[in-house]
């Protein structure tokens, strides 16, 4: 698997009752049928991040951008809360930077009518300022429906392998730098 593109699973919802635990996992499970991607799933529920930005990083912060760099592309999975995205996981993003850059980002959201649509809309905005590029395609899960449907999952999976190992070569050739 050493040509596997590396991609981080990062599941954004930290409330007790989440249904993000459960999201997470069927979509990696769903991920894992494709070959090719080496994935790391990480549940910030388990990431013992601090609650305020410290002067000096933690043990678990470094671990946290350790992964975000290690990874060549990412999925974010993400409830909607108030037409937005959970604090905790702007938290987390924040905590790293240069990690991010010149590597893609695809979404996974899930809620109820809009089916997360907006959360997936605000963080397009932090992820450009971030120097990433976001995926077109997404996948929106409705809570209310009986199953989740895998249909999405491949155009995400094709248009974000394609850009995560495209831009694995640019940054092999040319070193991102902002």
């Amino acid at each position: 698997m050493d040509d596997a593109l590396r991609v981080t699973v990062l599941i954004g919802s930290t409330r007790e009752g989440r249904a993000g635990g459960r999201v997470g996992r069927w979509f990696t499970a769903a991920a894992a049928r494709r070959a090719g991607l080496d994935l790391d799933p990480l549940d910030l529920a388990d990431a013992d991040l601090p609650a305020a930005y410290p002067a000096e990083p933690t043990p678990a912060l470094n671990r946290f951008r350790e992964r975000i760099a290690r990874a060549e592309a990412y999925v974010v999975v993400t409830p909607e809360y108030n037409r937005s995205f959970p604090g905790p996981l702007k938290q987390a993003i924040d905590f790293a930077y240069d990690e991010w850059h010149a590597k893609p980002v695809g979404f996974v959201s899930y809620g109820y009518r809009a089916r997360g649509r907006h959360a997936v809309d605000q963080l397009r905005e932090v992820f450009l300022e971030l120097h990433t590029v976001t995926m077109r395609d997404a996948v929106a899960l409705d809570l209310l429906a009986p199953a989740f449907d895998d249909d999405h999952v491949t155009a995400l999976l094709d248009e974000l392998t394609w850009w995560g190992l495209a831009l694995r070569d640019a940054r092999r050739v040319r070193p991102y730098c902002a």
